[in-house]
């Protein structure tokens, strides 16, 4: 659909999807092909399906699935080990997405809470925290996965156990860092992007000025954006124009609420309880300096440590191509589990089940083209 047919879109954003169609005709003329941008965010492409863009633009222009999406690109070595702790007795705390992607035998967190499992769904790590102070006889741990904006919260629960003796309280973490992520789409062969639609929540901590390495190295712009419909149309129109002039640079089209340092507090925070680490992403293997442990001296709250165990790869389900999907390599309707065995209802990849999964923004949006007006 051209964006002149259907329902107009109104104002500034009628505007700015004409400029993108403008922008990417003039590129196609001058022979560029396909234009290829990636949203590294999950949310990105929940609000782009939700509010019908990819329909608003030109076909010839791809906005490409990233690895953004935390519970996606964790392996599913990393379930096999929460469900170990929680049969050895531990309470599992942990948040909703998490709880039905599957481990290496196909078990989730669900099933194992529905079998006499102790599991439980919070909102903060706070509410987890508050669970172990409530029973400090038994072992809390909690479910700690994601990027740079979720990892300042969870280290100022550890920071509040620590202040409060609170003994009983440990975190299984599957820590990932954004830009070494980047890095690994852009070094991937067969991967050809003209462009990055970077994560505003991430940028919020690590500043708009962490993606100038990639600028650097790789001569691919990138465009800070917001997850509003005019946000995304803004940083799309943003990068083509970048593009269209060959200027590699950083634009921070989200100065509202992303500065160029980013947040210097959390920052601190991060250095003074982490330490980069290699870690096995799904769809890339084991990427260097691309994860956060604990450092040693915070051990007493590393869940491995004081549990003995430790986080192996893991099998992934047989057909699944979460992988490509997380990776940029494939669009989620080309697998052919997509929307047959593998749906919301029963998953076989982490992709249909997080609410930043690629495959779940697809089905709920785009597989009947389905979207709610901007």
């Amino acid at each position: 659909m051209r964006y002149s047919e259907g329902f107009r879109l109104p104002g500034a954003a009628d505007a700015l999807v004409r400029e993108i169609h403008r922008r990417v005709e003039q590129l196609t003329q001058a022979g560029w092909g396909r234009v290829q941008i990636m949203e590294v965010c999950g949310t990105h492409t929940m609000s782009v399906g939700r509010y019908g863009l990819r329909r608003r633009w030109p076909s010839n222009l791809r906005l490409v699935s990233g690895p953004g999406c935390p519970v996606c690109v964790t392996d599913p070595g990393y379930l096999d080990t929460a469900l170990e702790l929680g049969r050895r007795g531990a309470t599992l705390t942990t948040f909703g997405d998490l709880l039905h992607v599957p481990a290496s035998d196909g078990q989730t967190l669900a099933r194992f809470r529905s079998a006499g499992g102790d599991v439980r769904v919070c909102y903060s790590p706070l509410d987890a925290l508050d669970h172990a102070r409530r029973e400090p006889d038994r072992p809390v741990v909690f479910l700690a996965i994601g990027f740079e904006t979720t990892i300042a919260p969870v280290l100022r629960a550890l920071e509040l156990a620590r202040e409060g003796g609170v003994k009983n309280f440990t975190a299984l973490t599957a820590f990932k860092r954004v830009v070494p992520a980047m890095d690994a789409v852009l070094q991937t062969p067969e991967m050809k992007l003209h462009g990055f639609l970077c994560p505003p929540h991430v940028s919020t901590v690590i500043g708009a000025d962490a993606y100038r390495g990639i600028v650097e190295r790789y001569g691919t712009p990138c465009v800070v954006a917001g997850f509003e419909p005019l946000d995304i149309l803004w940083g799309v129109s943003t990068l083509l124009e970048l593009i269209q002039g060959r200027s590699a640079r950083v634009v921070n089209c989200y100065a509202r609420v992303v500065r160029a340092a980013g947040n210097p507090r959390a920052q601190r925070l991060i250095e003074e309880w982490l330490e980069p680490c290699a870690a096995v992403w799904r769809g890339f293997g084991e990427l260097p300096d691309s994860a956060f442990r604990l450092r040693s001296e915070h051990a007493e709250f590393d869940a491995e440590t004081q549990f003995g165990i430790q986080v192996q790869p893991g099998r992934v389900s047989r057909g699944c191509r979460c992988g490509e999907v997380v990776a940029g390599r494939l669009d989620p309707p080309e697998c052919p589990l997509f929307g047959r065995s593998c749906t919301p209802a029963q998953p076989i990849g982490p992709c249909m089940v997080s609410a930043e999964g690629s495959c779940a923004a697809w089905y709920k949006y785009e597989r009947m083209g389905a979207a709610s007006h901007v």
